[in-house]
């Protein structure tokens, strides 16, 4: 359950760190899409890939160097946080502690005034109206605590769908287990090529660590099927390699689009976990 005493502490969070992670949602951006806004706002260095026809040639008459010109639009960064409610997010409440670490994220883009939306995903996508107004946190608290995880979701069509409200350039976060085939990760990374992408995978411990040995009946959340399993060193062993190589190849398509992936369990101090995705 999340309650006020979260909300509380993790005021004492920014005021601590606020300093070191303003750079993460105010400032200069980069330069891409400059010209698509209305209102001009000032200069930045011309840069590979930026458009050409944005140059501002009256001031490389005077500097000799090549200026673009960038707009309000590109100045303001929505913070998207879409976390998964799918079945196995139940596993041991991990859904809890995601949604913590979404509100977090929510609650700094309040602090910098940037405009923010929450949305889940399972069966349905649901999302919150965009906006930079913190009365809506209450809602969406209430929200979080009464949303129950269910269900079996495909990550690609989910975030395929949500596409259309990220129309300007957005730091999207996205807070699952992400335990989903490698194909539909890659899909949506090149679907948000261009954002500051963050996937956050949340494990529970057992999840991360299998500290079983023995006879057990073993339940798939999504599917509901049921599976008999002896756990030998050996089968953990093998466990904890596929994990490790499932965590590497997400790593490795991160590295194109220029997204961040962090791994973290729910025995970890959130506020910890916020210092090492941010700073």
């Amino acid at each position: 359950m999340i309650d006020g005493s979260f909300l509380k502490q993790l005021d004492k969070f920014n005021l601590i760190i606020n300093k070191r992670i303003t750079s993460s949602f105010v400032g200069n951006r980069a330069t891409r899409n400059v010209g698509s806004g209305l209102v001009f706002g000032d200069y930045a260095s011309y840069s590979l890939g930026d458009d050409f026809r944005s140059i501002d040639w009256k001031v490389y008459a005077r500097s000799g160097k090549l200026y673009v010109k960038r707009y309000e639009e590109d100045k303001n960064l929505t913070v998207h946080v879409v976390l998964d409610f799918s079945a196995s997010m139940g596993f041991h409440n991990k859904s809890e502690y995601a949604s913590k670490l979404g509100l977090g994220f929510i609650y700094l883009a309040i602090k910098n005034n940037e405009k923010y939306v929450l949305s889940t995903f399972s069966e349905n996508l649901e999302f919150f109206r965009p906006t930079k107004e913190s009365k809506q946190i209450a809602c969406i608290v209430d929200y979080l605590n009464n949303k129950k995880t269910t269900g079996k979701t495909n990550l690609w069509v989910s975030m395929a769908n949500y596409k259309s409200l990220v129309n300007t350039i957005s730091m999207v976060v996205i807070i699952s287990d992400f335990f989903y085939d490698i194909s539909q990760i890659r899909d949506v990374l090149f679907k948000y090529k261009g954002n500051d992408i963050r996937l956050i995978q949340v494990l529970d411990p057992l999840e991360r660590d299998l500290h079983l040995q023995g006879n057990f009946k073993l339940k798939d959340l999504e599917s509901g099927n049921k599976l008999r399993a002896f756990i030998t060193p050996s089968l953990r062993n093998k466990y904890l390699n596929k994990m490790q190589v499932h965590s590497d190849e997400i790593t490795k398509l991160c590295d194109p689009v220029g997204a961040k992936f962090f791994r973290i369990s729910t025995d970890e101090d959130l506020f910890s976990v916020f210092y090492r995705i941010l700073v």
